[in-house]
């Protein structure tokens, strides 16, 4: 991965896709994230004999630094989520959580360095 200068409002580079790599992603552009991710770690893979579930953890951190390193994206998956909580109309509801979700699978998608 190669090492850009970052300005105000700039999202910053996907990481390597290792655990690695992400956890100091996280530690340096979403701080908020850290504790949660070292906590399902220590939880779910630290102590493990068996790594079948590193892709899964994987996938899922990787959408949440991918969402939150982007502040204007995360607001808006956020605030399509407070909307359809608020929203009496399941039908409207569903097609707000769709839209929240649909967002959030797109900034997952991203590749590394991207």
């Amino acid at each position: 991965m190669t090492t850009a200068t970052h300005g105000a409002g700039a999202v910053p580079p996907m990481p390597e896709y290792t655990p690695k790599a992400l956890r100091a992603a996280i530690a340096q552009h979403t701080p908020k994230l850290l504790v949660d991710f070292d906590r399902h770690w220590r939880r779910d893979i630290a102590d493990a004999y068996d790594l079948a579930p590193v892709p899964a953890f994987m996938a899922r951190w990787w959408g949440e630094y991918a969402l939150a390193r982007d502040p204007r994206l995360e607001a808006a998956v956020h605030r399509l989520e407070d909307e359809a909580a608020r929203e009496p109309d399941y039908t409207r509801a569903k097609a707000l959580i769709e839209e929240a979700g649909r967002l959030r699978r797109a900034a997952a998608k991203a590749e590394p360095g991207q």
